[in-house]
């Protein structure tokens, strides 16, 4: 792996986002290359066309409201390079990366970690440095 680095969603980078506030266990799908699993209270993202679920707590964490269903992440990411094809786990499963995908963490030493294409991280985040 690079360097991990610090990063910030680009001021003009909101996503749509609903949570699943009903009485259920959750459901399977699939994403990233592996099964997934979205739980009740979870929030199901849409980012650009780029459909995924967040952890409820992840989510409180780490999103404001902008207005009714449009959300800015306004907490720092740190990021490195993927130097060779592997998998992460993620609160939601298991996610695939190529070299040269980015590896993200919403916590300075790699927990909570998800995967970013190279071209979809470099248009969603700056550094912060």
């Amino acid at each position: 792996m690079g360097d991990r680095l610090r990063y910030r969603k680009k001021p003009d980078q909101t996503v749509v986002a609903v949570q699943l506030n009903l009485e259920t266990e959750g459901f399977p799908f699939r994403k990233w290359g592996a099964e997934q699993w979205c739980k009740g209270g979870d929030w199901i993202v849409d980012n650009a066309g780029e459909c995924y679920t967040v952890d409820a707590d992840v989510f409180a964490k780490t999103y404001r409201k902008v207005s009714p269903g449009i959300y800015y992440k306004t907490t720092p990411i740190w990021a490195e390079v993927a130097t060779k094809a592997g998998s992460v786990w993620t609160k939601e499963g298991e996610s695939h990366y190529l070299a040269g995908d980015y590896i993200v963490s919403n916590n300075e030493d790699g927990t909570d970690a998800y995967c970013v294409s190279a071209v979809e991280f470099r248009s969603m985040y700056e550094r912060d440095e």
